[in-house]
């Protein structure tokens, strides 16, 4: 009894420290350019088929589609239709006036517009299919040729060139550059020239003309985009260099200089050393890329085959970033009794209607929420987090109440009306049966997953897995040391020895209802030592069991705790399977594995201060984090950081990802698999599609810390949203330990 108030008051002391001390400044959260996607659909698919947009002088977005021009409304944001006095048709290309509104190419002329008023240019005669304006006069080309406009005047030319020209403009020397199918025409006052040859051009057909900064100039066709300087062919960008495809439709140049690259597969761009992908419906209606232009404050205006994109730059500091992230979790992924995770949108993408749904990871995720909270806390003394983690907290300890036993705890809850859930209760014949054990002999027969609660209000749902512990276990050891008042504590106490005697009581197993362990929840030494049907869970499995049992004696000090623990790792040989507990057997390794290990680490070496486990764990997390390091997480370097005593060794890659994963959270389909500047391999797991380097947070699905970033398919068409813990947790994390600064400017 006496030990158990002295480890309460000394962590009383420790809370006290943890959130009143000054720690480092860390990281500079200097503002950062986040980029946001604002769609703008025009309406009908014709309307949708947009070619071209441009912005006018005044901040006027205009765009030319197959049912013709439109004008964005700035106050409403919705779409009007110009039509011109003798009827709207199919537009093509359409322009800024150097005077104030746009030339319009159309499919009877020119036309020009400004505000709500469009007319028809009478001297232009026949389709026409692209323009270039400069500061004295209109080209317009079309099929039956060219006409000029010069002062007030347009006149018609015969050329010399193909009928089908793509696009065109004119270079600082006054040099006429013109894209065709059949190659790139340079025209001077002297005469003209048209590239087409192998050593000329990446092919061919070229459709899109842009001056870089330096006045290179970008030619984009199929194949690439080849570069001209003074005449002469002087490079190219191909996928080995960075674009995703071949098929590369049209290059225009940023207000900062970047050269954005529009393909059927998204806009690539170019700052001078790397590209950036902005692909999927995350950032685009359609990869269908097919113009770019740019508003006075930056946004870029995407042409694409469903509708106009905005690309919207906004500065920002990842506090703000952070700050907005727990708007998004409060707003639409609390759900009662304090249950978080994701949420279903029965439109896709469309975030204003919603609902709460149940996963088989409920538990866990809410234990990395209460962990998340909890460091938020710690670092701000902010009396929201600490009630938010208490909420937290107390939904996790109901996992257990409800089940009515000793310590089983419930996967999830849900409220009894509920009659669509995930995994409903279910029979199977005794050839079904047959079917599943011979694929899998370790799969535990369970047809009641539902069970109602005593008092009638929640269904609960059992087989409950390892996961879901380990994610109870940290979020205690986070609350306990972190943000728990001394009731809380006791409370934390109660919970964390009513599962760990229930586990110990069941062999090291977590029984269900039926008094047999659950399929995951399995650490006894006779499956993980002599079950050779279970070595893929030895490692992970010990270092988890041995976390648990140290978490227990800590806030009781009881020592039956610790017995169980040494005798685990010596008599039991624990000590040799956490040595190298990450497997990097291709068959076996997954990324859930590395989650909970990290979440276990933490635990271990929080709480343990014996120098020779302190070494085996060293050993054992050094292991594990050389096959982790490459994949960037912030979570796990800051895990490993913490448990060694090191400043984070990559933290400009974890700022890179603070500063480069989405504000938007909703789980895009993002197909990584139809680009041509990654190859698709089956490293480091075996089971998926994988790239063969890294993606960057932006151009891959949304990460949580149990999920392969190195996938190649992600996401389930925008029917889902993320409640951005994930991100959240290791931001947190970061603030706490002083590695990443406040904001506070």
């Amino acid at each position: 009894m006496m030990r158990r108030v002295l480890i309460a008051a000394v962590t009383c002391v420790f809370l006290t420290l943890t959130t009143t001390i000054s720690l480092p400044a860390g990281v500079p959260d200097e503002p950062f350019v986040q980029e946001i996607h604002q769609p703008h659909p025009l309406g009908s698919p014709e309307a949708n088929d947009v070619r071209a947009v441009a912005v006018d002088r005044d901040g006027q977005v205009w765009a030319a589609t197959r049912a013709g021009l439109f004008r964005l409304e700035r106050q409403t944001g919705k779409w009007t239709a110009v039509v011109p006095e003798n009827g709207a048709g199919p537009a093509f290309d359409v322009a800024p006036a150097a005077d104030g509104g746009v030339w319009a190419a159309a499919w009877n002329g020119v036309w020009r517009a400004r505000g709500s008023q469009a007319r028809r240019v009478a001297d232009v005669t026949g389709p026409v299919g692209t323009l270039c304006v400069t500061a004295d006069s209109v080209l317009a080309f079309g099929p039956d040729g060219l006409w000029v406009l010069r002062g007030r005047t347009w006149r018609f030319r015969t050329t010399p060139f193909s009928k089908a020209i793509q696009a065109a403009l004119v270079d600082a020397d006054g040099v006429l550059w013109l894209a065709s199918p059949i190659g790139l025409y340079r025209v001077t006052n002297k005469g003209w020239r048209v590239y087409r040859k192998r050593d000329e051009l990446l092919s061919a057909a070229v459709g899109g003309l842009a001056l870089s900064s330096d006045g290179t100039l970008w030619v984009a066709g199929l194949g690439g985009v080849t570069l001209y300087r003074g005449g002469h062919r002087v490079g190219e960008f191909r996928p080995a260099d960075g674009l995703p495809t071949v098929f590369v439709r049209t290059v225009a140049r940023g207000p900062d200089g970047r050269m954005w690259v529009g393909t059927t597969l998204g806009v690539a761009r170019f700052d001078g050393k790397t590209w950036s992908l902005r692909h999927s419906r995350r950032w685009l209606l359609s990869d269908d890329v097919r113009d770019v232009a740019f508003g006075p404050d930056g946004t870029a205006w995407i042409a694409t085959a469903k509708g106009v994109s905005a690309i919207v730059p906004r500065r920002m500091t990842i506090a703000e970033k952070a700050a907005h992230f727990h708007h998004v979790c409060y707003r639409r992924h609390v759900r009662e009794p304090y249950l978080v995770e994701q949420c279903y949108l029965p439109v896709p993408g469309d975030t204003s209607q919603w609902k709460p749904i149940d996963t088989d990871n409920d538990g866990l995720f809410t234990g990395m929420y209460l962990a998340m909270e909890s460091f938020r806390y710690a670092a701000t003394g902010d009396a929201d987090a600490r009630e938010r983690a208490k909420k937290a907290f107390h939904a996790l300890r109901y996992l257990r109440l409800v089940t009515d036993t000793p310590g089983f705890v419930a996967r999830t809850v849900i409220p009894s009306s509920w009659t669509d859930m995930a995994d409903r209760n279910r029979t199977y014949t005794e050839q079904e049966w047959a079917e599943i054990r011979v694929r899998n002999p370790r799969q535990k027969r369970v047809e009641k997953r539902w069970r109602l609660s005593k008092d009638g209000k929640w269904l609960w749902k059992g087989d409950t897995s390892s996961d879901e512990i380990t994610g109870h276990m940290f979020a205690y050891h986070c609350y306990y040391k972190l943000a728990a008042d001394e009731r809380e504590r006791d409370l934390v106490r109660e919970q964390v020895c009513a599962v760990m005697d229930y586990i110990i009581d069941g062999g090291f197993v977590l029984r269900d209802i039926d008094g047999k362990a659950t399929k995951w929840a399995v650490w006894s030494p006779e499956k993980l030592n002599n079950d050779p049907d279970w070595i893929t869970e030895r490692g992970v499995n010990s270092v988890e069991i041995l976390a648990y049992l140290k978490l227990a004696y800590h806030v009781s000090g009881n020592e039956k705790y610790q017995r169980a623990y040494l005798k685990l790792l010596h008599e039991h040989h624990y000590d040799e399977n956490v040595r190298h507990a990450k497997t990097v057997n291709p068959a076996w390794r997954t990324h859930i594995d590395d989650n909970l290990l990290a979440q276990s680490y933490l635990i271990l070496f929080d709480l343990e201060d014996d120098p020779e486990l302190r070494s085996l764990y060293r050993e054992s997390i050094d292991w594990w984090y050389a096959q982790v390091r490459d994949d960037q997480s912030p979570f796990f370097d800051f895990v490993y950081a913490a448990c060694t005593g090191q400043e984070p060794v990559q933290l400009d890659a974890d700022v890179f990802f603070f500063h480069d994963t989405p504000l938007d959270l909703v789980r895009w389909t993002i197909d990584n698999t139809r680009r041509e500047d990654v190859r698709i391999v089956h490293r480091p797991e075996m089971e998926a599609f994988q790239t063969d380097r890294l993606l960057p947070p932006s151009e891959r699905g949304l990460m949580r810390w149990d999920r392969n970033p190195w996938k190649a398919r992600w996401g389930t068409g925008g029917r889902y949203e993320r409640p951005g813990t994930s991100w959240l947790l290791p931001y947190w994390m970061g603030r706490y330990y002083g590695w990443i600064g406040d904001g506070k400017r």
